[in-house]
């Protein structure tokens, strides 16, 4: 479903959105935005998406991003994760990215809670969505309006020899304080450069072709507890912080598929979690 949905809103923005986007500014109504109406009809197919209720919601953005090429985001639900009801996705959403289904994330209630942090490119003024999917169907969102220009099509920030000798290593850092029960907090960093396929390079004036992490499944004790579909709307060397629930011992394991179909593999045992 992610691939129909970013070529029908990849479409609309090579239409519509292209020196347009720049201009918007944060007054803008973000319902008005074309490329989110033809996304809501797309990817939620009609379903209502209400307002979340205060402090149910949280969308942490930068107003005005310092590097569009890596901009912090954090989508953060405080629905209960339990295993009557959860929050079982959350939706990325960037309108004038050329790429607008930026990310969905798996939850399960094994996850503890259902949270991301992660970095990615923005690649003209927009409006920023997260969007949460309950258990039984509900849709919530949020909005930010967030100030950058150019971080698709920006220059990868190493060299393209250094990012190959490393393509696909993965490193897990896990909470020190991760106590069995209680959920804990897990980084996973992924050495990839993420090639949007729209950056030039300065030296051979042609465009890099398109290479990055589009699937990623992290289980733990053999449970799913976070997965992610997701493109070059993420920064170089991708970045994930997600939570999960430890019991005495156990493996956390994530699997990285990117698209020329490489596949990652990464195992750590609470055991050895870094102090």
């Amino acid at each position: 479903m992610i691939r129909i949905v970013r070529s029908l809103a990849a479409l609309l923005l090579a239409a519509s959105a292209g020196a347009g986007a720049a201009n918007l500014q944060p007054t803008d109504d973000p319902a008005a935005s074309p490329v989110w109406q033809k996304v809501q009809a797309s990817l939620f197919e009609g379903r209502p998406i209400a307002p979340a209720p205060a402090g149910m919601l949280l969308l942490e953005a930068p107003a005005r991003a310092i590097d569009a090429a890596v901009v912090p985001i954090a989508i953060r639900s405080k629905f209960p994760q339990g295993p009557g009801q959860y929050v079982s996705k959350l939706y990325l959403i960037i309108d004038a990215n050329p790429s607008p289904v930026s990310g969905i994330f798996g939850f399960t209630p094994d996850s503890g809670r259902a949270e991301v942090e992660l970095r990615v490119r923005v690649d003209a003024y927009s409006h920023v969505r997260a969007i949460a999917e309950t258990s039984d169907g509900k849709l919530y969102g949020v909005t930010r309006f967030v100030k950058a220009s150019g971080g698709c099509s920006a220059a990868p920030g190493s060299d393209a020899k250094a990012a190959l000798a490393t393509l696909g290593q993965m490193r897990f850092r896990l909470d020190a304080d991760a106590k069995p029960g209680a959920p804990a907090l897990a980084q996973l960093a992924i050495d990839h450069p993420n090639h949007s396929g729209l950056a030039m390079d300065q030296y051979t004036r042609q465009f890099t072709p398109a290479h990055y992490v589009r699937k990623i499944d992290v289980t733990y004790a053999g449970r799913p507890v976070f997965s992610a579909d997701v493109d070059f709307s993420m920064s170089e060397n991708p970045n994930f912080r997600f939570w999960f629930q430890p019991q005495a011992g156990g493996e956390l394991r994530a699997t990285v598929v990117d698209s020329h179909d490489l596949r990652f593999v990464a195992a750590q045992a609470l055991r050895d979690t870094p102090k």
